[in-house]
């Protein structure tokens, strides 16, 4: 069970933001879809990953809220749920049992609205590394690599502390100190 690509996209919103990947590049689509994340467990071209983000969306936001959250494309399986104006994406090897991506695509929400809590959009355009973050101890190379929710959570309030210590200085102290 390997998970190929997970993308988030929004079909709300004005604000457009940058992958660290590519950080000049505008993640809007021409039909209004805001790409808010996005994570390759393959290798593949720009070009080829502009072309499956664009592809995907499509098939996802023509569907009807009633239907099949499984869409067969090409040689793989979209599986995607939607949680308020966002879309969860995986691509996953036509293969795979889509029951248990639908589950790691939960948990990562899950995962996301206790880090947040009750994530919204905004959470994720502010502080997309977080959300990064939690999906690389969720999932290492598209297979799920930590099961356990108190085992993420504790490794990114490590991580948070990590930071905190690294940078003992705030911008608000500097602030001060300048006045």
């Amino acid at each position: 069970m390997a998970i190929q690509y997970l993308i988030l996209l929004s079909r709300q919103g004005k604000v457009v933001r940058t992958t660290p990947q590519a950080p000049k590049a505008r993640a809007a689509g021409a039909d209004g879809t805001l790409q808010r994340l996005a994570k390759w467990f393959t290798t593949l071209s720009p070009k080829d990953k502009a072309k499956i983000v664009k592809d995907v969306s499509q098939l996802v936001l023509a569907r009807r809220t009633r239907m099949c959250n499984f869409i067969e494309y090409k040689d793989t399986k979209i599986v995607y749920r939607r949680y308020a104006s966002l879309f969860f994406i995986a691509g996953c090897s036509s293969e795979d049992n889509e029951l248990i991506t639908l589950e790691i695509i939960h948990r990562y929400v899950e995962q996301m609205d206790k880090y947040y809590g009750n994530v919204c959009e905004l959470d994720i355009i502010f502080s997309f590394t977080k959300a990064y973050y939690i999906l690389d101890e969720l999932l290492l190379a598209g297979e799920l690599q930590e099961s356990s929710k108190k085992n993420v959570l504790r490794c990114i309030g490590q991580q948070d502390s990590l930071e905190d210590m690294e940078s003992p200085y705030k911008v608000e102290d500097e602030v001060t100190k300048l006045m």
